[in-house]
């Protein structure tokens, strides 16, 4: 998968601002390894550009390698004298360039430049409010951390009214990286899913020619292996000391999911647990959910929200000195009987993307407000209990679904199981999905024609 894929929409959105030919600001951001910048490359490869991409090191520097990249454009306007080493001119040269023509400016890796000159939005926000409004110039910035391009761009009180757009690029779901490797069956397609969590730079490093469990070997069990170290890398980038933020990652991962618990786990208080918690969100690595039918702050959970994260800390942390002295097959046999638990979880998600995707190309009965899911306590049985897959419509319509990963035909007993707990809610009408990897019995599929309910086998 070296290939450019996918990302038609915010190639097209892109595209019809560039053409409006007026000042455009973009701001686009989204996790590391999501693909950013290979987006921009493909955007700006037919257009009249000026890229730059900031390094991890001195303002004085940033501002040289700057300078290059204007002199480097062919095109210089009439009576200009040479270009210094001084940000006004060299935006005063950008600002002329754009003002008779259309103009691409793309600042890349903006976390750098504001982390090497902490005055650079300010900076940004007056050119575009002195200068650059009036004129042709189309300034997209971008950046891989979060939390910076939250706090200097899109919380950032300056660019209010400057910037035209936003775009947050997302991972693939999984059925936008199932179309990149056919080679794969179904059931491998998804398990290399929820090894990547749909990050372009992770999909790379897949091998439809080998097994899945070679993959696994070849990448997360191999100690020169980006992946081995990816998520430790992925932290020293955001934070100083790593240590602790390892820690709540792994306890989250192992089964943790409330902040009390998460705390004692990893023996924090819980207002210091808050505040990681709270950065890890930032970086677009942890999420803070609520039950679909809740108003937000009840019932909270923190999860992983990268299943490669997640896949991550839950196996390799407490092997990673076997992994160094090569006994992978050692490993192998233990991982081998969790990956069906693990892929349980990813198969929620799937499941859940293709309820979303369906309900998005109005396929599914009726237009669902809201796709998520739903936790909490049966006041029946006495016990916690939980519904994957919730979808709601006012108060009149809803869906429930539940998926099972498993490598035998589903039951009837998940699927009464499933009607049971619907029963928790009072919607008048209710939709039953219950999806499967390995298909259903003859008594399942008999129990769905009578109540009525809907069986998705997974192809």
């Amino acid at each position: 998968m070296s290939a450019f894929y996918g990302r038609t929409n915010e190639l097209r959105k892109l595209d019809n601002l560039y053409a409006s030919g007026k000042f455009e600001c973009v701001i686009l951001h989204g996790r590391l390894r999501v693909g950013k910048t290979s987006l921009l490359k493909r955007f700006m490869s037919d257009k009249n550009c000026i890229y730059f991409s900031a390094q991890e090191t001195s303002d004085s520097e940033n501002l040289n390698f700057l300078v290059r990249t204007v002199k480097a454009f062919p095109k210089i306007p009439a009576g200009e004298q040479p270009l210094k080493n001084y940000y006004e001119e060299v935006f005063e040269r950008i600002n002329k360039l754009s003002r008779t023509e259309r103009l691409l400016l793309v600042i890349d890796e903006y976390q750098y430049l504001v982390g090497s000159n902490k005055n650079m939005s300010e900076f940004i926000c007056r050119f575009i409010e002195q200068k650059f409004s009036t004129g042709k110039l189309m300034i997209v910035i971008c950046g891989s951390s979060e939390a910076v391009m939250h706090s200097e761009t899109l919380d950032y009180s300056a660019f209010y009214g400057k910037r035209t757009a936003q775009i947050k690029l997302e991972p693939f779901t999984f059925f936008e990286a199932k179309r990149f490797y056919s080679d794969f069956s179904p059931f491998d397609i998804a398990v290399i899913y929820g090894l990547t969590g749909g990050i372009p730079k992770y999909l790379n490093m897949m091998n439809p020619n080998v097994s899945v469990e070679d993959n696994i070997k070849n990448t997360f069990f191999n100690a020169s292996s980006e992946l081995f170290e990816e998520p430790e890398t992925f932290l020293r980038r955001e934070v100083r000391d790593p240590s602790y933020y390892n820690a709540v990652l792994r306890a989250i991962a192992t089964g943790a999911n409330k902040n009390s618990e998460i705390a004692a786990a990893v023996g924090l208080e819980t207002s210091a647990c808050t505040a990681y918690l709270k950065n890890l969100i930032s970086f677009g690595l942890v999420g803070k959910h609520t039950p679909v039918t809740e108003r937000p702050g009840k019932k909270t959970i923190y999860e992983i929200e990268d299943s490669m994260f997640r896949f991550w800390y839950r196996f390799i942390p407490g092997v990673a000195s076997i992994i160094h002295a090569g006994s992978i097959d050692k490993i192998w046999r233990s991982v081998s009987h969790e990956i069906p638990i693990f892929m349980s979880k990813v198969f929620e998600d799937i499941c859940r993307q293709w309820v979303t995707q369906r309900n998005d190309e109005n396929k599914m009965p009726v237009k669902f407000t809201d796709v998520g899911r739903w936790w909490g306590y049966d006041l029946i049985t006495k016990a916690d209990t939980s519904i994957p897959i919730v979808a709601y419509a006012g108060d009149s319509y809803a869906l429930f679904g539940d998926a099972i990963w498993s490598d035998v035909p589903t039951g009837e007993d998940a699927l009464r199981n499933l009607e049971e707990r619907s029963r928790l809610f009072r919607y008048p009408e209710r939709f039953l999905y219950l999806f499967s990897r390995s298909g259903f019995t003859d008594e399942c599929a008999d129990l769905a024609l009578r109540l009525g309910a809907n069986l998705v086998m997974f192809e």
